[in-house]
C-alpha cells in the first residue's frame, strides 16, 4: 500500500467514515419506524466516536488532510439531519430548523473567499467544537424528553437548555470564524492564478 494510501486509511478516518453511514441511518430511524430508543443509540455513538477519531489521531500521530475534512462535516452533517428529523416530528420549532443550516450556510459562502488566500477550509477552534458538543448533547435530550413522566420533563429541560447554549455558542462561533477569515484576508497575500505563474 502506498504511503498517501496509508494517510487515507487510517483508523480515524475509518471512523469517521463509519460515522458517516450513521447520518441516514438516523434519519431513517426517526423519520420511518419512529425507533427512537434506537436512534439515541445511533447518536451516542456519533458522539463518542467524534471524540474517539480525534483522540486516536493524536494518540497514533494519524494526522491527515482527509481527516481534517471528515470531521466537521460529519458534524455538520449530523446536526443537519438531527435538526430536519425533530423538525418534522414536531419537538423542535422551525426557528432552530433555520438558525443552525443558516448558520453553516453563511459560512461556506466564506470558503471560496479563503481559496483567494490559499486555504480550503475555515480555522477549527475550541468554541466551535464546544457549540457542536452542546448540540449533540441537546437533541438526544430532546428525542428523549417525547413522552410523559419524570424522565422526559427532565430530558427536556435539560435538552433545551443544551440547545439554549449550542445555538448561542454556534452563532458566536460562526462570528468568530467570520473575523478569523477578515483576518487572513488582511494578513495574507492573494493566492496567484496558475495562469499567472506561468506567465
Amino acid at each position: 500500500m502506498s504511503e498517501e494510501a496509508t494517510r487515507v486509511w487510517t483508523v480515524p478516518n475509518i471512523i469517521s467514515v463509519v460515522r458517516l453511514a450513521g447520518v441516514p441511518l438516523f434519519l431513517w430511524l426517526v423519520l420511518g419506524p419512529e425507533a427512537d430508543a434506537i436512534a439515541l443509540v445511533v447518536l451516542m455513538v456519533a458522539g463518542f466516536t467524534d471524540f474517539l477519531d480525534g483522540w486516536l489521531a493524536r494518540r497514533l500521530d494519524q494526522y491527515s488532510r482527509l481527516g481534517e475534512i471528515l470531521d466537521p462535516v460529519a458534524d455538520r452533517l449530523y446536526i443537519l439531519a438531527v435538526v430536519v428529523g425533530l423538525f418534522m416530528r414536531d419537538i423542535i420549532p422551525w426557528w432552530v430548523a433555520v438558525a443552525l443550516p443558516l448558520r453553516d450556510l453563511l459560512l461556506w459562502g466564506l470558503v471560496p473567499i479563503l481559496r483567494t488566500r490559499g486555504y480550503s477550509a475555515l480555522p477549527v477552534h475550541f468554541l466551535g467544537k464546544a457549540a457542536t458538543f452542546n448540540l449533540l448533547y441537546a437533541f438526544p435530550l430532546l428525542l428523549l424528553g417525547e413522552g410523559d413522566g419524570i424522565v422526559a420533563t427532565l430530558a427536556r429541560t435539560f435538552g433545551w437548555a443544551f440547545a439554549w447554549w449550542g445555538i448561542g455558542l454556534y452563532w458566536w462561533a460562526g462570528v468568530l470564524y467570520a473575523w478569523q477569515v477578515r483576518k487572513l484576508l488582511r494578513e495574507t497575500p492573494r493566492r496567484s492564478s496558475p495562469a499567472t505563474d506561468h506567465a
